[in-house]
């Protein structure tokens, strides 16, 4: 019963009960209520209604939560940095807030439109994304030794990658069918689209990003239905080309440096990476409940970017481990309610576009919650939804837009024929009565 949509009671749901009573019910006539003055305000209503009624209400509350998280935490890590450059501590707060603004214009606008016309672009859009790929290794800001923006540093083309390979692989992977296990037809080519992609973000240097792209795509061609010798084959031929990159010298020297120290970090803590080091600090401070919202210390000239990489471990300082599970439930809350949905997609580019969203937020999420804890060496990784960022923002909300254009397609499927067997059936028990009472 929860997966139902609500829909607003109407004239058909009166025609429901009257087609399912017996025949011999005296059924009481409707009662009409005057016709309103004006048509014109009556229709935007009842599609905003029939709209609403189309919404996935799981995931809506789930993306809000987090969202709302992520509007207190960018607030406490910002509101100095803010003031000591500004002059005021609510500036970079609300450029957060306007990216959140265009973010959510983006994901209503994508929720109106099918998702299917988007595998027709599928193509074009990877082409498009390749070419700002290339665009940036070019004419990028070159920042901290890295090119990875255009447009002053306001437009990030790796972010919108992760969000085109999911769309494109959803597109090839759902027209292949039994052609996935075909080493010529499935492997090889998908090995070549991801490793373009991913190599061009390599280049930049944004291995965070370049490995979420790895990961979210290798996820799906496995629930595409590739062949588990092939996601072996894949998994070895990616070990053996990162050892040689990595013995050729071709990474760059803070990924060799954050790999020594994790791996001397295992054995001492004193040794992990800094920030790993002060992320740990963090959630000692904080405790089961928290220092306060606001009152965490880590964040002034500690933790490195505690509005963005680092969010998590304020959460933990300021909210404690009690705060730091609310949020880690909302993304598993994300995870059941995203694979609910592909589960129920009418056809296979829905099923794998709503599974490839979700592997894409679920696998940023761990990313930068495990290297927070010290599980992985420090990638880079934003925190979905909560870290101040705007062309991570942006970007997930348009996904999240997207997901739920999945679930709306489906939904409005499902109410179709329950509204035409509901007029129909109305007609037909009109017409027994009608036979009944002539009869007599």
């Amino acid at each position: 019963m929860a997966d139902q949509p609500i829909i607003a009671p109407t004239f058909i749901d009166v025609d429901i009960q009257e087609a399912q009573a017996p025949l011999n019910t005296v059924i009481a006539p409707p009662v009409w209520t005057s016709a309103p003055s004006s048509t014109a305000e009556v229709r935007p209503a009842e599609r905003q209604r029939r709209f609403v009624a189309t919404l996935d209400p799981y995931l809506i509350v789930v993306v809000t939560g987090l969202m709302a998280i992520g509007l207190m935490m960018v607030y406490s890590t910002t509101f100095d940095w803010s003031y000591q450059t500004y002059g005021s501590d609510l500036t970079i707060f609300f450029q957060h807030v306007r990216n959140m603004i265009i973010g959510g214009v983006i994901m209503v606008l994508l929720i109106f439109i099918d998702y299917r016309i988007w595998k027709r672009f599928a193509i074009w859009m990877l082409l498009v994304v390749i070419s700002m790929l290339i665009a940036v290794l070019i004419f990028g800001d070159d920042t901290f030794g890295a090119r990875r923006a255009l447009i002053n540093g306001s437009f990030q083309p790796g972010e919108a990658a992760e969000l085109v390979i999911v769309i494109y692989m959803a597109a090839w992977l759902g027209s292949r069918r039994t052609q996935i296990r075909s080493i010529t037809y499935g492997l090889i080519p998908f090995a070549m689209i991801v490793g373009i992609v991913g190599g061009l973000v390599i280049l930049q240097p944004d291995l965070s990003t370049a490995a979420i792209i790895f990961i979210t795509s290798g996820i799906m061609f496995f629930l595409a239905g590739a062949d588990l010798k092939q996601i072996a084959v894949a998994g070895i031929l990616a070990g053996v080309i990162g050892f040689v990159v990595a013995q050729l010298g071709l990474l760059p020297s803070y990924a060799e440096d954050r790999v020594s120290s994790f791996i001397s970090g295992m054995n001492n803590l004193t040794q992990a990476h800094y920030q790993v080091q002060q992320a740990v600090i963090a959630f000692l401070n904080g405790g089961w409940t928290g220092v306060g919202l606001g009152e965490g210390r880590q964040k002034f000239g500690f933790l490195p970017a505690p509005h963005t990489d680092s969010i998590f471990a304020v959460i933990g300082e300021e909210l404690g481990v009690i705060g730091a599970t609310v949020v880690v439930l909302l993304y598993v809350a994300f995870v059941i309610r995203g694979f609910q949905i592909s589960r129920r997609a009418g056809d296979p580019f829905g099923a794998l576009l709503a599974a490839g969203m979700t592997v894409w937020v679920v696998s940023k999420a761990l990313l930068n919650i495990a290297v927070m804890t010290a599980v992985v060496p420090p990638t880079g990784a934003v925190l979905p939804f909560i870290s101040f960022g705007g062309s991570s923002l942006v970007v997930l909300m348009a996904g999240t837009g997207l997901l739920l254009s999945v679930a709306r397609v489906r939904i409005r499927q499902n109410n179709a024929p329950e509204r035409r067997n509901a007029v129909t059936n109305y007609e037909s028990s009109g017409r027994n009565r009608r036979s009944r009472s002539t009869t007599r």
